[in-house]
């Protein structure tokens, strides 16, 4: 079709809900939308739902919580999940009736249900994206409905998507991509000054993070392996909501530097002066990690949907990022070889990394929708 006949995107609705693994992407989706004149609004369902419809709101994105509806786990929750099934697919009827979306995106967890069947219903065209190397449950089901579906990295389950596919990346929240190129010195003079540390900007930095709930097998397996180096690093170690005290009883003896904090939001610093990064595997922190150039030593969350996040620690180890830790195999003694490595390596890794982030993600995205609507 001409550019001059091209059918330019100007409305679109974005459903999220579940975790900040998909509310996040989804939230930086709808900044750059806004950033590109499209108007947007969030229909949000969910435990979280109305906590993250106030960070919304706070980012200028108008949002909407839907009733509530829990997975159906188990009988006692099937009435509360088919109650807030239909309230959300009302809810959502009238939502896109009033403001009318050339597009619907799903950014994956059955969470958006509701949302994706009233859109069907209205003949508005739907979209998807996934933010892991597997291509979730409620996204296979979805995609036979799809025009296309938006990949963060590339589906080892690619003959499960049932529509178009293309590889976008993650999206990332626009505060962190204006900081990616910050350097060591100035990060490690952030956290001085913020936090009252006494970090040296000189020193190898190791950064410890299991996500906001924290990971246990990390708050007290790694200090134990920093602890038995005969040259320890400096570390920051991000410990997880209600973790803090338990954690720092564990560094007890350690004779290096040490910043230890429940969480940040200013991720960015932490990222900034890491030379290693210990993590957990998800899509969100992959992305990170690449667009700060990070190497890194994965191990896995084992619970996780579908082994998901070994799949994406595969897929960043394939691409010289890093190494992988079973959680079964964390230990002191696995953990101090990993940091006994060259810093050549790290160095390798971490250039390796860099090549691998896909920092246009959101507007990748737009851009397929817009392309698929015509």
């Amino acid at each position: 079709m001409p550019d001059a006949e091209k059918r330019h995107l100007t409305r679109l609705v974005i459903t999220c809900g579940g975790t900040g693994g998909h509310f996040y992407p989804g939230l930086s989706i709808a900044v750059a939308a806004m950033q590109r004149k499209i108007e947007v609004r969030l229909l949000l369902s969910g435990v979280n739902s109305v906590a993250q419809s106030r960070a919304a709101e706070a980012a200028g994105i108008n949002a909407v919580v839907l009733p509530e509806m829990p997975h159906p786990g188990s009988p006692a929750k099937a009435w509360r999940f088919i109650r807030g099934a239909l309230g959300g697919w009302r809810g959502s009827l009238r939502e896109l009736g009033n403001f009318a979306p050339q597009a619907v995106l799903g950014m994956g967890s059955f969470a958006m249900t509701p949302v994706l069947i009233a859109a069907k219903m209205r003949g508005i065209p739907i979209f998807l994206h996934d933010g892991n190397t597997v291509v979730g449950k409620a996204n296979r089901i979805f995609s036979r409905f799809a025009r296309a579906v938006g990949c963060a990295y590339p589906p080892v389950n690619a003959s499960g998507i049932h529509a178009p596919w293309q590889l976008v990346g993650m999206p990332v929240r626009q505060a962190l991509r204006a900081c990616a190129g910050i350097g060591k010195a100035e990060a490690i003079a952030a956290l001085n000054e913020n936090f009252g540390a006494q970090l040296d900007a000189d020193a190898p930095t190791v950064l410890v993070i299991g996500g906001s709930q924290g990971a246990a097998a990390f708050n007290s397996t790694l200090p134990a392996a920093f602890k038995a180096l005969p040259r320890p690093p400096q570390v920051l170690h991000l410990t997880g909501k209600n973790k803090l005290e338990d954690t720092r009883h564990a560094y007890v003896g350690f004779r290096g530097r040490v910043l230890l904090l429940e969480s940040s939001e200013h991720v960015e610093w932490f990222l900034g002066a890491a030379d290693l990064v210990f993590a957990r595997a998800g899509g969100s922190t992959l992305a990170e990690l690449t667009l700060f150039g990070k190497p890194a030593v994965l191990i896995p969350y084992p619970f996780a949907a579908e082994q998901h996040q070994c799949r994406n620690a595969e897929w960043f180890v394939e691409i010289g990022g890093g190494r992988m830790i079973d959680n079964s195999a964390l230990s002191a003694d696995t953990a101090m070889e990993m940091l006994n490595a060259s810093p050549a390596e790290w160095l390798d890794r971490a250039a390796a990394s860099r090549a691998a982030a896909r920092p246009d993600a959101a507007e990748k995205m737009l851009e397929m929708i817009e392309n698929h609507i015509q």
